[in-house]
């Protein structure tokens, strides 16, 4: 049991252990524990030499792959699946890190090995239904196992599969529009991902889901963005034809965030709703009041997130919102100011806004963030 420190302070809250003994607990624990200076670099080089072996035995088996008959490329794609399993249950007991690594490897390998069966087969059937199929068994993995790689990718492979199946239902239109759908669920998607928890301490599934909607919120934000341009409302919409498309899509886009949120945070949610009402905004604001409010809406979301962040004692929140805002304003001078100035002076004042609003962003940031700590 790996993440025993959060079941001791479970087992103290309710009773169960006294706080002497909690203590006594954990003063032996990290006396006898090795130690954890070592422990990152450990966990990359598993992580990244699992990578380099599993894109090496896929490289060889890619070279290889005419000159094997179909009984034996089966046989080899089942092998390739089960042996990372397999490899990772071998070293769970040993080494966790490196059985978390190959489990993750397995699990990826299976999306090969789904697509792999589909070619050897010849299968000509409905292409999202094999990321579902890997989804399912990203789901079956971390069901099982319970490691925060299995999370992760489950969180990826499920809305891989409903953008998949969105993309499948419009191929056959010309509909630029519904790319609003699709960035408006991946945005929102992320930012639920982003600010899932609200605890001090993130473990398991809550740590992958943070670091996935950390690593993903800024792309979808630009993704957003770019949907939101005027350019994507000229010419006629399919999902103006089709209520009961639009219905569908918008509603697993808007949906699905605030129901992940809603099961987790309970009552908490309410800035998830909140947070799906500002990008629904983002999508009609500039048709409605013009170029500059979109900058203003999106420094208005900007301070949202950074007051989110205070008040829910989270400082990744705050240096978040600090960076859509230091964006905001740079795009700002770019589209609206700098092509109103002399090449010099807007070069001149390009480095002022570095520097002076720099230097101010970043003591505001500094003091909400310690704020937010305080909070917490």
């Amino acid at each position: 049991m790996h993440d025993w420190n959060i079941w001791l302070t479970r087992w103290a809250e309710a009773g169960l252990v006294d706080a002497d003994t909690a203590t006594r607990i954990r003063s032996y624990e990290q006396r006898h524990a090795s130690s954890s200076k070592l422990r990152w670099p450990v966990l990359v080089a598993s992580a990244f030499g699992a990578l380099m072996l599993g894109g090496g035995v896929l490289l060889f088996v890619a070279a290889h792959w005419d000159a094997l008959s179909p009984t034996v490329r089966f046989l080899l794609v089942l092998t390739l699946v089960g042996g990372f399993h397999v490899a990772g249950a071998f070293f769970g007991e040993r080494s966790p890190g490196l059985s978390s690594a190959l489990h993750a490897v397995g699990t990826v390998a299976l999306g090969a090995g789904i697509g792999l069966a589909g070619q050897i087969f010849n299968l000509d059937e409905h292409w999202p239904s094999g990321v579902l199929l890997w989804a399912v068994g990203a789901g079956a993995a971390w069901f099982v196992l319970r490691q925060a790689p299995q999370a992760a990718l489950l969180a990826t492979l499920v809305p891989a599969w409903l953008l998949a199946e969105w993309s499948d239902v419009l191929r056959a239109t010309d509909d630029a529009r519904a790319i609003r759908v699709s960035a408006a669920g991946v945005f929102l998607l992320a930012l639920t991902y982003f600010t899932l928890v609200r605890e001090p301490r993130k473990e398991g599934w809550q740590r992958a889901l943070f670091w996935l909607g950390g690593v993903t919120v800024l792309p979808a934000a630009i993704l957003l963005a770019a949907a939101a341009e005027r350019g994507w409302w000229r010419g006629d919409s399919l999902l103006l034809q089709k209520p009961a498309l639009a219905v569908i899509g918008w509603g697993a886009a808007l949906g699905l965030p605030l129901a992940l949120a809603v099961a987790v945070r309970r009552l908490d949610a309410w800035p998830h709703a909140v947070a799906a009402v500002w990008t629904l905004g983002t999508l009609v604001v500039e048709q409605a009041l013009g170029d500059v409010a979109v900058f203003v809406w999106w420094a208005i979301g900007a301070v949202g997130l950074v007051a989110w962040g205070v008040g829910e004692g989270r400082g990744e929140r705050v240096n978040m919102g600090a960076a859509v805002f230091a964006a905001t304003v740079v795009a700002f001078y770019f589209s609206q100011v700098m092509d109103k100035l002399g090449r010099s002076a807007s070069l001149v004042g390009f480095g002022l806004l570095f520097l002076a609003g720099g230097w101010a962003l970043e003591r505001v940031r500094r003091r909400l963030v310690e704020q937010a700590r305080g909070a917490a």
